[in-house]
């Protein structure tokens, strides 16, 4: 009887997430000649130089849309023309029936919704949800047991909203496979060489690399995670890549965290249902843990909820917008396993951030540039700085004759072990980047990421298999944190980003002396400066900046990168992207600080457009977005709140 159960759950699940696939073909139909017409011809305007109102009159000519701005009509959707990716399978492994306790179907004013039940329930298919989940099945394996575990992700497929620098540190993949080399994980690529270079606007320096990467490698985390999908659907974890967790379920008064329910597909635009409407699902969990990433919005209702920054004592997070491409490059300039860092130019000496340059293999380069989100001046432009550094003459050469093919940007934790809350809640826990895993001068999280994970399944399996009528704590796993290399990695890492709150030159010089002298054990722990979103400055306190225009060669406007980013949602769903007061944006944020959501969005999401009134107002293109964050982070007032869209929109990073 349970394994009908399941088969019928199972079919409902899979129902949805087709659902979702083919609202997104139908939009994709709707948008894609006016894309690649407009994308086409965007880039013959950079190379003839047309007029202004040469390209006007032929963006006049884009489908329109009622309030949307004249560069987006038409384009908010960007669309992937390419043979769509076989969805990632889940392989139809079900784990024994004992494991699986309830079926059921919840009460809901609005509509009943359908529940399943697992011992453990993850959101996050990233690294430290699947590192999780794998060594959860090996507990399980090593002790005889049976515990159900689910792995629910709101990328279109595993690894489709990974995106990452990445030089990999494979200590936590040896403990977790120590065999993986025999299993072919997509680990291939050592690094051979590794340089750091301070730039001047002409110039670059060489400085002792403080990396020390040799014994790591040059990966695409994008694939290394869809690689550990397949290692934990093997051992019988149930991965559901397209479904969006949109809340917590509680219990006990609302003192405990019960799983978590999928969003509602089929909803239009204003909030109704439309034929096609099917509600979310439920999937409730004696444990549940939450591995969203950077900002994970479950993650940071958790946070709140449980206050878990004052029970750590814990400072508030910082954070940083990392803008990545992949190229192609010719064969005579590759040289796999050769990593670059720099810091410099372009950023002023006021401004944290850097680049990273790393070859993969198959002629394939990553390229990226971070900018801290604490800067000061409202006119700086993350994707525009980034355009510039790669028009340095000591960077240009490594691109030239090459071509770009993928684009990506996302938020990253610089907090530090400062701003870690604690990781245990009633009912679950924080893993990885939700909680804020990231070694910033190593600038290296997945093997943090994927060890918290390790920590916190033994932690649940142990709580799982006490014979008690007490419900799992995972309060044990906050102490097992505390007391493993994690921690001891953070601690010693703790002063550098901080030092850097004093300057460019006060940074270096304290960041030097941690790391050569006295490695990490300087007395005292340097504290954070002000919230990001607070560190914006009047727009009169500053200068415009002047950015030139792209040559369509190394440089690219906005649109035809994100076009690169094979970004889709379904156009008539509710915006994930809410004011929380409407009036903020004209009587704020384009009055004190001229419009800043308009520039640190990577994605042109957010664009002043005036009104039949000739005044501008702020017009929000959700479809453009690329799940980074950065707007739920630096918007001055916190006004803007990121929510989760349909599953399975978002970005299809494949080389990330």
């Amino acid at each position: 009887m349970m394994a009908i159960v399941r088969a019928a759950c199972r079919k409902n699940l899979q129902s949805l997430r087709q659902f979702s696939i083919e609202n997104l073909k139908r939009d994709i139909s709707f948008r894609q000649g006016s894309v690649k017409n407009f994308t086409l011809y965007s880039q013959s305007c950079l190379t003839s130089r047309r007029s202004s109102s040469e390209i006007e009159s032929f963006k006049q000519g884009l489908p329109r849309r009622s309030g949307t701005s004249q560069c987006s009509r038409g384009i908010t959707q960007m669309v992937d023309t390419r043979p769509s990716r076989e969805p990632y399978s889940c392989g139809g492994i079900t784990p024994a029936a004992t494991s699986l306790r309830k079926f059921s179907t919840s009460e809901n004013t609005e509509e009943a919704r359908e529940s399943m039940e697992y011992d453990v329930v993850i959101v996050g298919a990233g690294p430290s949800g699947l590192a999780a989940a794998i060594r959860l099945k090996q507990l399980c394996q090593e002790n005889n047991a049976d515990l159900s575990v689910c792995v629910v992700e709101k990328g279109a497929e595993v690894g489709a909203h990974i995106l990452s620098g990445n030089v990999f540190e494979p200590r936590t993949l040896n403990e977790l496979i120590p065999n993986w080399k025999e299993l072919s994980a997509p680990v291939r690529v050592p690094v051979t060489e590794d340089k750091f270079w301070f730039l001047t606007e002409k110039r670059a320096i060489p400085l002792p690399s403080p990396f020390n990467n040799h014994g790591n490698y040059v990966i695409s985390l994008s694939e290394l995670v869809r690689w550990l999908g397949t290692q934990a659907e093997e051992l019988g974890v149930e991965i559901y890549p397209g479904f969006a967790a949109s809340e917590l379920l509680y219990e006990d008064n609302g003192r405990r965290v019960a799983g978590i329910a999928t969003n509602d597909m089929g909803r239009a635009k204003d909030g109704s249902k439309k034929e096609n409407f099917q509600r979310g699902m439920e999937l409730r969990g004696r444990l549940t843990l939450l591995g969203e990433g950077c900002r994970g919005s479950l993650s940071e209702i958790a946070i709140k909820k449980f206050n878990l920054r004052e029970q750590a004592g814990s400072q508030h997070q910082t954070y940083a917008l990392g803008i990545k491409e992949v190229w192609e490059v010719d064969a005579s300039k590759h040289r796999p396993g050769f990593s670059l860092h720099t810091v410099g130019w372009p950023l002023n000496t006021k401004t944290y951030g850097g680049s990273f340059l790393y070859h993969m293999d198959n002629q394939q380069v990553a390229v990226g540039f971070v900018v801290a989100l604490d800067y000061k001046n409202p006119y700086l432009i993350p994707y525009e700085e980034y355009q510039r550094f790669k028009q340095h003459p000591s960077i240009r050469p490594f691109l030239e004759g090459g071509k770009v093919i993928q684009y990506g940007a996302r938020t990253l934790n610089e907090g530090g072990i400062q701003s870690i809350p604690k990781t245990a809640f009633p009912g679950g826990a924080l893993i990885g980047c939700s909680a804020g895993f990231l070694n910033v001068p190593k600038i290296k999280g997945s093997h943090l990421a994927m060890k918290s994970g390790m920590l916190a399944a033994e932690t649940a399996f142990a709580a799982l298999s006490k014979d008690t009528s007490q419900q799992p704590s995972m309060d044990e796993y906050w102490s097992s944190l505390k007391s493993s290399w994690v921690w001891k990695e953070l601690h010693q890492a703790r002063n550098i980003r901080p030092a850097f709150e004093h300057g460019f030159l006060a940074g270096m010089t304290i960041a030097g002396l941690e790391r050569y002298i006295t490695r990490g054990r300087l007395p005292c722990t340097l504290k954070h400066g002000k919230p990001d979103n607070e560190c914006t400055e009047p727009a009169d306190l500053h200068k415009p900046i002047p950015y030139g225009k792209p040559d369509g060669v190394i440089t690219f406007d906005l649109l035809t990168s994100l076009y690169r980013s094979n970004t889709n949602h379904n156009h008539d769903q509710p915006a994930h992207l809410r004011l929380r007061d409407p009036s903020i944006p004209e009587k704020v944020n384009l009055a004190k600080f001229a419009g800043p959501e308009s520039r640190y969005c990577p994605a042109r999401v957010y664009e002043y457009v005036p009104d039949e009134n000739d005044k501008l107002k702020l017009h929000i293109n959700a479809q453009n977005c690329l799940h980074c964050k950065a707007c739920d982070i630096k918007d001055p007032l916190q006004n803007i709140q990121w929510t989760v869209p349909e599953g399975s929109g978002g970005p299809g990073y494949s080389l990330m």
